[in-house]
C-alpha cells in the first residue's frame, strides 16, 4: 500500500528539535488552519465524538502521545500478532491525532476533529514498505468485531484482491462507515484501493482556499474532499510535523463521520454517509465531480441540517458501472433523469390513449352507419 502523507517538515537533528519544539508546540493549535476552515469549534459544541470507536488501519498508534492519552484502545498488530501500541513510522499516530487528539489542555497541543472518540489501532505495517505489510483484509474484520463504527484507511494501493473486497463488503454490511484516501500524485494516476471499492467513502484533497489540491488523485469514485495541505499533527515520538496528502484528508473525514455517529447513534452507516454527501459544500461543476466528489465535507451542516432519508432502493457507487452500494448515495431530491422518465411516460400514455380513443370513434362510426343512424 502507498503512503498518502508527504512529510514537509521533519526532524533533521535531535538537538535542533530540542531547541525548536517548545515554540512549535506553543503555536500548534494556531497552525491547525483546517479547524477554522471547517468550523470545528462550532461542530464540537454539538458533539465531540463521544461513544464512537474509530479504527485506524495504519502503522500503529503511540498510545503515550500526550494529545492522545486515554483515547487509544488496545489494538491489534498484524505483524507481531500483538497489541498495536507501537508506531515506528509515525504515520498512524498522526492519523489518530487528526481524528481524536484532545490537546494538552484547552489551548495547547494538537486538537483532533472528534476529541472524545476512541481510537482502535490496527497495525498493518509501515505504509509504503512492502517488506513490512500485514493483511488489510484481516485488519478490517478484526476492527469490526471489536466495535469500530468508523474505519480510517489512509492509504491506497494499485489493485485489490477478492479477500479485500469481501472484507470491505462485510464491514459495510455490518453497518460500519469505511473511509479511504484516493491516492497522491505523481505516484498514482487513478483512485486506488480500497477507496475504489463500492461502499467506501473515497476522499480527495483541497488546499487552504478550498480548491483542488494538486497532490490529490481524481476519478469517478471520489465521494468527498477535505483539507490535505500543510496539515500539522504529532508524530509517534512526541514531535510534530507538517505534511500534505490525501491521508490527512481521509483522517479528517473519518473524524467528521465520528461526530455524526455520535450525534445520531441510531443512524445507519448508509444514512451517515448520505448525510455527509448531502451536506457537503459543492465545488466544481454542480453535483458530483471527479475532483471534489459531492464537495468539501461540512461538519456543522452534517450535524444540523434537515436531511431527508435515503430512498428504499440503494444508490450505485460513483464510477462502478452500476454496482449497488447503499452507503454511497447522491444528495436526496430527484434527478433530471427521473423527471425525464416521468414526462416520457406521460407522453407515451397520452399517445396510446389517443390511439384508443380514435379506434373507438371509428368503431362507433361504422356501427352507426350499419344501424342507419
Amino acid at each position: 500500500m502507498i503512503r498518502l502523507r508527504h512529510w514537509v517538515a521533519v526532524i533533521v537533528a535531535f538537538a535542533i528539535w530540542l531547541w525548536a519544539a517548545p515554540a512549535w508546540a506553543d503555536n500548534i493549535r494556531d497552525l491547525e488552519w483546517y479547524l477554522g476552515f471547517l468550523h470545528i469549534a462550532e461542530a464540537q459544541q454539538i458533539t465531540q465524538g463521544d461513544g464512537v470507536i474509530v479504527a485506524v488501519l495504519d502503522s500503529g498508534v503511540n498510545a503515550s502521545q500526550p494529545e492522545l492519552s486515554g483515547n487509544v484502545l488496545p489494538g491489534y498488530d498484524s505483524i507481531a500478532n500483538d497489541i498495536a501500541w507501537t508506531d515506528l513510522d509515525g504515520h498512524g499516530t498522526a492519523m489518530a491525532s487528526l481524528i481524536a487528539a484532545h490537546g494538552k489542555n484547552a489551548t495547547d497541543g494538537a486538537l483532533g476533529i472528534a476529541p472524545k472518540a476512541r481510537v482502535l489501532p490496527v497495525r498493518i505495517g509501515v505504509i509504503g514498505n512492502d517488506n513490512d505489510a500485514g493483511k488489510i483484509e484481516q485488519g478490517i474484520p478484526w476492527a469490526v468485531s471489536h466495535g469500530a463504527k468508523v474505519i480510517c484507511m489512509a492509504f491506497a494501493g494499485p489493485g485489490g484482491t477478492p479477500d479485500l473486497a469481501k472484507a470491505v463488503a462485510a464491514a459495510e454490511a455490518a453497518d460500519v462507515v469505511l473511509v479511504a484516501g484516493v491516492g497522491n500524485t505523481p505516484e498514482a494516476t487513478e483512485v486506488g484501493m480500497p477507496a475504489a471499492y463500492p461502499g467506501v467513502v473515497a476522499v480527495a484533497g483541497v488546499d487552504h482556499d478550498g480548491n483542488h489540491a494538486d497532490i490529490s488523485v481524481t476519478g469517478p469514485q471520489v465521494v468527498l474532499s477535505a483539507p490535505a495541505v500543510d496539515i500539522v499533527a504529532p508524530r509517534a515520538n512526541g514531535q510534530y510535523s507538517s505534511a500534505k496528502g490525501t491521508s490527512d484528508a481521509t483522517a479528517i473525514v473519518a473524524g467528521v463521520a465520528a461526530l455524526v455517529r455520535s450525534k445520531y447513534p441510531t443512524m445507519s452507516a448508509a444514512e451517515v454517509v448520505h448525510r455527509l454527501t448531502a451536506t457537503a459544500t459543492d465545488k466544481g461543476p454542480p453535483g458530483r465531480d471527479d475532483q471534489y466528489g459531492y464537495g468539501i465535507v461540512n461538519p456543522v451542516a452534517a450535524l444540523t441540517a434537515d436531511v431527508p432519508p435515503l430512498s428504499a432502493s440503494p444508490s450505485a457507487h460513483p464510477g462502478t458501472g452500476g454496482q449497488q452500494s447503499s452507503p454511497i448515495a447522491a444528495p436526496s431530491g430527484g434527478t433530471p433523469g427521473t423527471l425525464v422518465g416521468v414526462l416520457v411516460a406521460l407522453l407515451v400514455a397520452g399517445a396510446v390513449g389517443g390511439v384508443l380513443v380514435g379506434l373507438a370513434w371509428n368503431r362507433h362510426q361504422r356501427r352507426g352507419s350499419a344501424l342507419g343512424d
